[in-house]
């Protein structure tokens, strides 16, 4: 793993035992990730992001035009998201379990001990999130497994910070990402049927979108969707 720079571009790169260059423009502030074969040389993969220049550039200035949430520190009147509606956070502390649910008025209420530090808060908001996403995603996968024709052989929910969702084709595993549960559930729908047709092809290649055309034809519009809901608050890794 090294680093690349080409004009003022940065790029992080990884050889890897691969047969075809892969480049990753990443939220929220467009740092770029290349990986290449093992056997590219760096001659060759700079000629090859040189032709992508273009688009990588599209895709940065994407990314600083897009919206982002403010920080939180999960406080009574906060905004917070539930498949794309906002919803005012009511926090109230008593004894007992910590939990979060919907109430009236367009909030969001979240019950905690007195006191309970603020990743105790978060656990709680976390565990509702994906209480909501999994029942979410029980049914879709019960309906999208026999239209694609294609069975996973697990899937579950995380905290991903680079991805929506991944699928190892290989063992047929599916993750998708928590904070999809605070995105229109059209963003939700597409990501699952994105990863559960890469069971048909690995790669995003021509083959792959023709299955999400005869799939789900809405599938840019929906990707559109995602991509200009505002980002997650939290400080991207990589």
């Amino acid at each position: 793993m090294g680093d690349l720079r080409i004009g003022d571009l940065e790029f992080q790169l990884n050889w890897k035992a691969i047969k075809h260059l892969h480049i990753s423009v990443l939220p929220p502030d467009g740092k770029v990730r290349v990986s290449a074969p093992e056997r590219m040389t760096e001659n060759a993969i700079r000629m090859a992001l040189i032709a992508r220049i273009p688009w990588i550039r599209t895709q940065q200035r994407d990314f600083a035009d897009q919206p982002r949430q403010s920080a939180r520190s999960l406080e009574s009147g906060e905004s917070h998201y539930l498949w794309g509606r906002h919803y005012r956070l009511d926090l109230r502390e008593q004894r007992g379990q910590h939990h979060a649910k919907l109430a009236g008025g367009g909030k969001l209420q979240l019950t905690v001990t007195p006191g309970a530090p603020q990743e105790n808060r978060q656990r709680a908001l976390n565990k509702f999130y994906r209480d909501e996403m999994r029942a979410r995603v029980t049914a879709l996968i019960e309906h999208w497994q026999p239209v694609v024709g294609v069975q996973a052989s697990f899937w579950g929910i995380k905290k991903m910070k680079t991805k929506w969702g991944s699928c190892n084709t290989s063992t047929s595993r599916i993750w998708l990402n928590l904070e999809l549960a605070k995105k229109p559930p059209e963003c939700l729908e597409y990501i699952l049927v994105h990863e559960l047709a890469h069971l048909l092809e690995r790669h995003h290649n021509e083959r792959f979108k023709a299955h999400l055309d005869r799939l789900m034809p809405d599938w840019r519009e929906r990707r559109d969707l995602l991509n200009q809901s505002p980002l997650a608050f939290e400080d991207w890794s990589y």
